[in-house]
């Protein structure tokens, strides 16, 4: 077998992935969509309604992420690996780094009940945050809109995170 590199590699989106960490089987197919669809950095955070024992997964070890992402950059034809970090605090990571993460970009953060619909074809890098199922809580919004995030909606239905990644991914790139 012999591999021929003839192309370019997909240009990746502008945009940062905050993802309160979903059910581990879940998580293999938002990472397999998120790196199919260009996503290079991603944050997964703790949130309220994120059930402690998922941080005891085996699938959130570096070599379980690697794989999921390595077929979703396959999928794309892709060659470079996105950026994984844990923050299994949500307090300090959105005191102390989420200010520096969104800063220069269009934070959003994905709310069921949110007004404001989600914008479409955004020209300039994104910073988007996705609560786990059912959304975040009160405190968690408030702080995010503390730290220059706007909630947005992309409808009154209530859906999965693995539906509202791709969704949102698409709407905004």
């Amino acid at each position: 077998m012999a591999v021929v590199l003839d192309q370019e590699a997909p240009a990746p989106l502008p945009l940062t992935l905050i993802l309160a960490l979903p059910r581990p089987k879940m998580l293999r197919r938002v990472l397999f969509s998120a790196a199919s669809m260009g996503v290079k950095k991603l944050y997964l955070t703790n949130a309220a309604r994120v059930e402690k024992s998922f941080w005891k997964s085996p699938l959130i070890h570096a070599e379980r992420l690697h794989e999921q992402l390595m077929l979703g950059l396959e999928q794309a034809g892709d060659t470079l690996m996105p950026d994984v970090l844990l923050r299994p605090l949500f307090k300090p990571f959105a005191e102390d780094e989420l200010p520096d993460i969104a800063k220069d970009t269009l934070a959003l953060v994905a709310h069921p009940t949110a007004e404001q619909p989600c914008p479409r074809e955004v020209n300039r890098p994104v910073t988007l945050a996705i609560g786990p199922e059912g959304g975040f809580i009160p405190y968690e919004i408030d702080t995010l809109v503390s730290t220059g995030f706007i909630p947005v909606s992309i409808g009154s239905r209530p859906l999965r995170v693995e539906t509202v990644v791709p969704a949102l991914l698409s709407r905004l790139c």
